[in-house]
């Protein structure tokens, strides 16, 4: 059955940012005497919302982190990526080859998306269809992000796919009762342990946007291998 609409997750997906976004919280929050590594990121805070990761720092280290602490990681973010941050690899010709309706919903703070989708010349293919969290009242890994969006493209969630790297991402797209596809082709992959949990089991699973259009040609304007996506 072809899909009503086409949700994709932003960080680690359609941009290579997490590796970027891990060395900037890491660096942030050793500035404030906390220590982690990246699988302790991959584990706990990919795909989570800024407050969450408040929350998982004072469960975890018995830490407030205050106000200051999230404009520190913010100016340390953009940094970073205004120095480094890449489309993921197949991402924006892919996008320009859909023929379905599709839309970004993401974790990431408004501000972020936007500098993000800025960065890497998307911006404008997302103007009015990219949502975050700050909409709703619970985070990925609830269901309540992918409802919206749909809710807001008018689309069946039923008939929705989601396309995600992180374990709450699946989750949620799951958990919204949408088909999910996970990709695991972002530069984190090779550098953290991104695990899903027990028991959770994707639709599809790829490493590059040319797979998505060598399975689903029907998708597409133009045939896979038309022009290489990669």
């Amino acid at each position: 059955m072809e899909p009503a609409l086409i949700i994709f997750d932003c960080d680690g997906v359609l941009i290579d940012s997490e590796t970027l976004a891990a060395g900037a919280l890491i660096d942030a929050l050793s500035h404030r005497g906390i220590e982690v590594d990246l699988d302790f990121v991959a584990r706990h805070f990919i795909g989570r919302a800024f407050p969450v990761i408040l929350t998982e720092v004072k469960a975890r280290f018995g830490v407030d982190l205050p106000p200051p602490f999230e404009e520190d990681y913010r100016s340390r973010l953009l940094a970073a990526f205004e120095a480094g941050l890449a489309p993921m690899e197949g991402a924006v010709e892919t996008l320009a080859a859909l023929r379905v309706p599709f839309c970004v919903a993401t974790s990431s703070s408004p501000p972020r998306l936007a500098a993000s989708l800025r960065l890497v010349g998307l911006d404008g293919v997302f103007a009015g269809r990219a949502f975050t969290a700050s909409q709703v009242a619970r985070g990925k890994p609830a269901p309540d992000l992918f409802l919206h969006a749909a809710a807001r493209m008018g689309a069946d969630p039923a008939a929705c796919v989601v396309v995600e790297d992180s374990a709450a991402g699946v989750v949620a797209g799951l958990a919204a009762g949408m088909e999910v596809w996970h990709f695991v082709g972002g530069g984190h992959f090779a550098v953290m342990d991104m695990p899903l949990p027990a028991g959770v089991t994707p639709h599809r699973r790829f490493a590059r946007f040319a797979d998505i259009r060598a399975a689903r040609p029907e998708l597409f304007n133009v045939p896979a291998g038309t022009a290489d996506p990669t």
